[in-house]
């Protein structure tokens, strides 16, 4: 049985691979934030972590970790002239720091599986320009360099890998798609006609934590319905 870690698992994608990772192959160790969590299911704990605080602490984990999934981000869009220093400085707290503290405090227990498996979130944002997305493009193109620099660092013991999602409908874009409109203008803009849902997601890094993908590390996975490579 595997132990996988992950981080903001009470909502989005991270509940979706919560609820989708079997049970009877994993003990997954979720955290939740501010919306609190309680585990009634066999060989699934929740813990509550504030990625932002000073330190981390992740002290119910077991010796062995075979699979961390960092999921909090932010989804902030205005003009750029309209970003402040401190904003920038937000987000990239969240997305990329937090990530760093969390990677910090489990690698002993990554090391010690022999084969373990990071699964960081960019956006497709990164790789297309999108008007008003310098914000969440900023810190989401420091995970992908994090991913590619810790994926060099970590072979052959720990593989790094990166999920870029497209808009998904999660509470985080809640805003963007909240009518039919704007949900039909959105899915119009991908070549395959529809938004994607965080099981799209959910079974891509299911995958990324599998032996399926043993020889895969380094790599920045577009789960976009097409929008990044296909006019």
């Amino acid at each position: 049985m595997k132990n996988i870690l992950i981080v903001g698992g009470s909502s989005g994608i991270g509940y979706q691979l919560v609820q989708s990772l079997d049970k009877n192959d994993h003990q997954v160790f979720a955290t939740y934030h501010s919306n609190k969590m309680v585990s009634d299911e066999t060989n699934l704990q929740y813990h509550p972590l504030d990625v932002t605080g000073d330190s981390v602490s992740f002290n119910y984990l077991p010796d062995t970790l075979h699979g961390l999934v960092y999921c909090p981000g932010t989804i902030n869009l205005k003009p750029f002239s309209r970003i402040t220093p401190d904003d920038f400085l937000k987000d990239y707290n969240i997305q990329v720091i937090g990530a760093i503290k969390v990677i910090q405090e489990v690698l002993p227990q990554l090391k010690k599986s022999g084969a373990g498996s990071i699964v960081l979130f960019s956006t497709v944002a990164v790789q297309r320009g999108f008007n008003f997305h310098t914000q969440v493009a900023a810190s989401k193109g420091a995970i992908e360099g994090l991913c590619r620099a810790l994926s060099a660092e970590f072979a052959p013991g720990i593989r790094v890998n990166c999920v870029a999602p497209s808009l998904t409908d999660t509470g985080l874009a809640a805003r963007l798609i909240a009518t039919g409109e704007k949900r039909k203008l959105n899915a119009d803009r991908h070549p395959l006609k529809r938004i994607g849902t965080p099981k799209d997601m959910a079974e891509m890094t299911a995958y990324l934590l599998s032996e399926k993908a043993s020889w895969i590390t380094g790599q920045i996975f577009k789960v976009d319905g097409g929008i990044s490579s296909i006019n």
